[in-house]
């Protein structure tokens, strides 16, 4: 059995995306919605990063908050 190497530069290992930076444009109580740089809007889980607000930048991957962006 061969397992898998994970390459960083790359992206995911799973599913090959990469994090991508988004702004907060709504906030609802089971998540947000967020804008990419290309303008395309996004349905965002927010559970596992902390308090955040309107305008604010995340760090998004398969669909999740997993970070701020200062």
């Amino acid at each position: 059995m061969t397992v898998p190497i994970c390459d960083t530069r790359s992206g995911c290992i799973t599913c090959g995306d990469e994090g991508v930076a988004m702004r907060i444009l709504e906030l609802a109580q089971d998540g947000a919605v967020c804008v990419d740089e290309a303008g395309t809007r996004h349905e965002v889980a927010i559970d596992l990063v902390g308090s955040v607000a309107l305008g604010d930048r995340v760090l998004v991957h398969a669909g999740v908050a997993i970070g701020t962006v200062a």
